[in-house]
């Protein structure tokens, strides 16, 4: 009895990507239909941005981050500079010290970042060291970005690990809306 696995079609929903395989046996087709459920990035990216509110919550600048293995939340954080007193007390390092903690390990070659601004200079050099595989981000940060900051002739220097994966602009709009109302609010 042969199984071929012949057709895959990927159909995407707002939040999660729907896989559908049609297995044949011969010429009949034998089961038609698997769905699975795999979180998009904009799934990720919400999830970054409820941190980002918890951090609003708590009058912190509102930036949210989530590390994710294997389609799965392993740790969470947002700003809480000003609740801690620690002036590196940014998303990035909060979620990547709780990544860290959960795995027992210092290095995160298979998981990907989502942070809901890019992450500034301190944040990409804990990025660096993490050897984070991937990095999402929502809107640029023009002003303190650490990728942003490069000038024309430094931006073949990737402040990131060499083999980190950079995806920028999910949920863009929502992100940096975020941000503006906040700074608005504060002025």
């Amino acid at each position: 009895m042969v199984i071929s696995i012949i057709t895959v079609k990927e159909q995407f929903t707002s939040n999660y990507k729907l896989v559908f395989i049609k297995i044949f046996k011969g010429n009949f087709a034998v089961y038609t239909k698997i769905g699975l459920m795999v979180p998009t990035h904009e799934h990720f990216m919400q999830q970054a941005l409820k941190e980002a509110y918890k951090a609003l919550d708590a009058d912190e600048v509102p930036i949210g981050a989530v590390i994710v293995m294997q389609e799965r939340i392993i740790a969470r954080g947002f700003n809480q500079v000003e609740t801690l007193k620690d002036a590196t007390a940014h998303a990035e390092i909060i979620a990547l010290t709780s990544a860290f903690n959960f795995l027992g390990a210092k290095y995160l070659p298979d998981a990907t970042i989502y942070v809901t601004i890019e992450p500034c200079t301190m944040c990409c050099g804990a990025l660096y060291w993490s050897k984070i595989g991937k990095l999402v981000y929502g809107s640029p940060d023009p002003k303190h970005g650490g990728l942003s900051l490069l000038t024309a002739n430094e931006k073949s220097i990737n402040p990131l690990h060499p083999k980190t994966e950079i995806l920028p602009g999910i949920l863009s709009n929502e992100c940096l809306t975020l941000m503006k109302d906040f700074f608005k609010k504060r002025r």
